[in-house]
């Protein structure tokens, strides 16, 4: 049987190979060889499967696939054809010669015309580089004539990457596959997942970040205009703001991004998906700065107008002078969380198709079915308001430190000097009777 398949692979060698017409090429694919996700990494072992049908007019004899250059092949590779009528395996003796540039295979009966033959290769590494690679190669039929087959449809190849290495790596650790063995840390904690998920979600993360940093800096000026509204004279502009104020806050935010993203199309105004979101996020976000505005300005001491009256200043020059600057001081603390609320809030997006950082992670989720990514965006979140908290904590320590720094040191001191100030007829003084008449 070899020395027939060494004639038969010399003979389609020599014999110069003509267009193909008898046996028609419909796919070549490979399986994923990754434990989580559907790329296939080049340099990797993988399954080729290969298929072709043969012509009514046409037998096959002998099958030859060349693969393509830089192909390799792992420890236990072999290969296989399957004749099938239908859904009917028929049986096929076979011979098969395979090594890194093709696959040989020579059938003890021809496969007759009509039939559907399927060619599986496992433990395949194709090349390593990025591209799309095709599967080409002949077909002798009973005649002895040697037809070259159409190539294959392009099978997608990624190059290994820092990130997959990793992952491959950690799919061989047996402290992993214990770990994974857990459900609840498998769906929801999986190191595979995570490695994968940190560089994914990097940019989604990016994208949440110029949503909230847009939005809010644009909350600013409207929140303030709305709290000098709100303490405006005129009853009416009072009560117009106030019906703002009291209407954005009272409502969820998303139902409001629902309201802007499905009910403005229907009054014929078409905006840009994420600029869209921005101004939601700071339309919602400047009710809520508003009253921290309002209660900061309300909060200065009126003594502080009547001194500024006094110099001559107008109630203009007033507030941006004198009172705007006390109050961004005090409202910073409070503003700062609102930042942190509205960062979060960026989240709902998701729902309306903007790709933010959780519209990243859920798509991740629906092509892996596995709960990790989420996981890891919550990490993202956290990687911004932990220190944000941090931050406004010790401002609040320091704003209050200042605050009452003009009495508190004063009165401790006074403290002090009465706990620890001796009696004068404890400790006269050198030279000085202590019985002595002071005056």
């Amino acid at each position: 049987m070899a020395v027939i398949a060494v004639l038969a692979l010399v003979v389609s060698l020599t014999t110069p190979p003509q267009q193909a017409a008898g046996l028609t090429v419909e796919k070549a694919t490979a399986k994923s060889n990754q434990q989580d996700g559907n790329e296939v990494i080049g340099g990797q072992p993988t399954r080729v499967t290969w298929e072709g049908r043969v012509a009514a007019d046409e037998q096959i004899s002998m099958l030859t696939l060349t693969f393509p250059e830089g192909t390799s092949l792992a420890e236990g590779a072999s290969a296989k054809a399957t004749v099938l009528d239908g859904l009917v395996r028929l049986e096929a003796v076979q011979d098969v010669q395979l090594d890194i540039q093709q696959a040989v295979i020579t059938f003890e009966q021809p496969v007759a015309s009509g039939l559907l033959l399927r060619v599986e290769i496992y433990n395949i590494a194709l090349p390593a580089a990025d591209g799309d690679y095709s599967i080409g190669g002949n077909y002798r039929n009973t005649t002895g004539e040697v037809v070259a087959l159409t190539p294959s449809p392009p099978i997608a190849v990624i190059s290994m990457t820092t990130v997959k290495a990793i992952t491959l790596w950690l799919d061989d650790q047996p402290w992993v596959q214990s770990w994974n063995s857990v459900l609840f840390l498998r769906i929801f904690f999986n190191p595979q997942l995570i490695v994968a998920s940190v560089p994914n979600l990097f940019d989604g993360w990016l994208h949440s970040l110029g949503l909230v940093l847009v939005g809010f800096p644009l909350a600013i000026p409207i929140g303030l205009g709305v709290s000098f509204l709100r303490m405006a004279r005129l009853r009416i502009v009072r009560f117009i703001s106030s019906i703002y104020v009291n209407i954005i806050r009272g409502t969820p935010l998303f139902l409001q991004i629902y309201i802007a993203f499905f009910g403005l199309p229907f009054l014929g105004i078409s905006i840009d998906s994420y600029l869209l979101g921005i101004l939601v996020l700071a339309m919602n976000s400047s009710a809520y700065l508003a009253e921290i505005f309002r209660a900061g300005i309300q909060s200065i001491h009126k003594g502080q107008f009547e001194a500024s009256s006094s110099l001559g200043m107008n109630a203009v020059q007033t507030m941006f002078s004198v009172i705007i600057p006390q109050t961004v001081r005090r409202v910073i603390p409070t503003a700062t969380s609102e930042f942190i609320l509205l960062y979060k809030d960026t989240s709902l997006l998701a729902a309306v198709g903007v790709m933010e950082q959780m519209m990243f992670a859920k798509s991740m989720v629906a092509s892996t079915g596995n709960m990790t990514p989420y996981i890891v965006a919550a990490g993202y979140y956290l990687l911004v308001t932990l220190p944000l908290t941090k931050i406004i904590a010790s401002f609040e320590r320091r704003l209050a430190a200042a605050e009452g720094s003009s009495t508190a040191p004063s009165s401790s001191k006074k403290r002090r000097r009465r706990l620890f100030a001796k009696p004068a007829s404890d400790a006269p003084s050198e030279g000085v009777d202590a019985d002595a008449n002071p005056s």
